[in-house]
C-alpha cells in the first residue's frame, strides 16, 4: 500500500491563525529557511546583496543567472520600456495627496494599467518591472511637492536612474545610490506566503490583471503588520535616541526595554513568523551601517538595540525568535544615507517587492499545472455560530 499524498491535515488549532504553515502551492524564486535566512532561487540573499539589481531581477525572472551578454541583453529591453506614458504622470499630478503615500501609489498603479496594461501577465510582469520606477519617483515628488518628474535617463543603471529622478532636496548621489540598490535587492522577494505576494495572487486567480493584482498587494503591503513595519521601527528607534541620549550603555538599554516590556509596549524590530536567527537581510544592512556610518546618532542607537533586544527577549522562553528582522536597520541605514523621510519606506518596499510578486504571478497564471494555471483561490471557512 503506497502512501496517501497527504502533505499536511487541518487541525481546529489551525483554524483562524492566518494559514500560519499551512501549504498551498509552490513557489518558483525564493524560500525562507528558518536557520539560513531568505534564498533567491537558491542563492543566500547577502551574497547576491553585491550585485546589480538587473542581475538579480533576471535571476527571478528566468530562473537561472544569465551572462554578461544575457544581463545586458534583459536590461536593455527593461531600459526600452522603462518611461510611463506622460498621461500616466499627469493622472498621478491630478490625484489627491492626503493620506498615506502607499494610498497614493496603490491609484497609481491602477492607473497605468488602465492606460498601458497589454492584458497578457507575461508582457505586463516585464512592463511593470521596466516603468516601476519612474512610476514610484513620480508618486513620492508629486506627495512630497518636490516638483516635476523627469524621464528616466536610459544610460544609468536600474536603481542609478531612479536616484536621478527622486527630486531629494540636498541630494547625495554617492551615498543614497548603493543604499537604494541594496534595499531594493533585499526587498525583491520573500516566499509565496507573505501577505502582499498571496493577496496579489489570490486576486490574480480571479484573472484580475497584473496591475489590479500588484494594486491588491500594495494595499496589503500598507499595513503596520507588513511593509509598514520599517516606517514604525525608524520611528521607535527615534524615541528610543531621545529618551536614553546618543551616549547610552547597553546597560541602560537593557533597563529601557525591561520596562517597555514589563509595561506591555512593543519592541519594534524583532522577531520573524519564520526566521529563528537574525535576519541575514538585517545583518547586511548592520555591516553596511558599520562600515559606512558608524557615528551616526540612529545608527549607533540601532547597533545598541540590536544587542541588548536581543539579550533580553531571549530571556523570554515564549519568544520563538529574539533576533532583529530587517525592518529594524533598513530605516535607520535609508537615514543615514540622507532619505529621511520614513512616510516613504514602504513605498520603497512596494517598488521592490513588486518585482517578485509579479514574476510569482506570471508563472501562477501561465506556467502552473502544466500550464493551465492555478484555480480561483476559494479556502473552506466553517460557519461559526456568535
Amino acid at each position: 500500500m503506497t502512501q496517501p499524498d497527504i502533505l499536511f491535515q487541518i487541525t481546529k488549532d489551525q483554524l483562524e491563525t492566518g494559514l500560519r504553515g499551512v501549504p498551498v502551492g509552490y513557489c518558483t524564486t525564493s524560500y525562507v529557511d528558518p536557520e539560513k535566512g531568505l534564498f533567491y532561487v537558491g542563492r543566500p540573499v547577502a551574497e547576491l546583496s553585491v550585485k546589480e539589481p538587473q542581475e538579480v531581477i533576471y535571476l527571478l525572472y528566468f530562473g537561472k543567472e544569465g551572462t554578461p551578454s544575457e544581463v545586458a541583453s534583459f536590461y536593455k529591453e527593461l531600459k526600452e520600456k522603462s518611461v510611463c506614458p506622460p498621461s500616466v504622470i499627469e493622472h498621478i499630478y491630478s490625484l489627491p495627496k492626503k493620506g498615506h503615500p502607499m494610498k497614493l501609489f496603490s491609484a497609481a498603479l491602477l492607473i497605468l494599467g488602465m492606460l498601458d496594461g497589454q492584458g497578457d501577465y507575461k508582457k505586463d510582469c516585464i512592463n511593470l518591472i521596466a516603468k516601476i520606477p519612474h512610476l514610484v519617483a513620480a508618486v513620492i515628488n508629486y506627495h512630497a511637492g518636490w516638483g516635476e518628474t523627469k524621464e528616466p535617463n536610459l544610460d544609468l543603471g536600474y536603481m542609478e536612474s531612479f536616484v536621478e529622478m527622486l527630486n531629494v532636496p540636498h541630494k547625495n548621489k554617492q551615498e543614497l545610490t548603493p543604499v537604494f540598490k541594496l534595499f531594493n535587492i533585499l526587498h525583491y522577494d520573500h516566499g509565496g506566503g507573505n501577505l502582499s505576494t498571496f493577496v496579489g495572487k489570490t486576486v490574480a486567480s480571479g484573472l484580475e490583471d497584473m496591475y489590479g493584482s500588484i494594486c491588491s498587494a500594495m494595499c496589503a503591503l500598507a499595513g503596520p503588520r507588513h511593509g509598514k513595519a520599517n516606517q514604525d521601527c525608524l520611528e521607535f528607534v527615534r524615541k528610543v535616541l531621545s529618551q536614553l541620549g546618543p551616549d547610552a550603555s547597553e546597560e541602560e538599554m537593557e533597563a529601557l526595554i525591561r520596562h517597555k516590556l514589563a509595561s506591555k509596549e512593543l519592541v519594534f524590530g524583532f522577531g520573524h513568523a519564520v526566521l529563528r536567527v537574525e535576519d541575514p537581510r538585517a545583518t547586511v544592512f548592520y555591516g553596511y551601517a558599520q562600515k559606512h556610518f558608524p557615528h551616526h546618532p540612529l545608527v549607533k542607537m540601532a547597533s545598541l538595540l540590536r544587542s541588548a533586544g536581543s539579550k533580553v527577549l531571549a530571556e523570554n522562553l515564549k519568544v520563538a525568535d529574539p533576533h532583529p528582522n530587517i525592518d529594524a536597520v533598513s530605516g535607520t541605514v535609508l537615514a543615514a544615507a540622507g532619505f529621511d523621510y520614513p512616510q516613504y519606506f514602504t513605498v520603497l518596499f512596494g517598488l521592490a517587492r513588486c518585482v517578485g510578486i509579479s514574476i510569482q504571478i506570471v508563472y501562477e497564471r501561465t506556467e502552473a499545472r502544466e500550464g493551465k494555471g492555478t484555480p480561483i483561490i476559494r479556502p473552506k471557512y466553517l460557519y461559526k455560530p456568535r
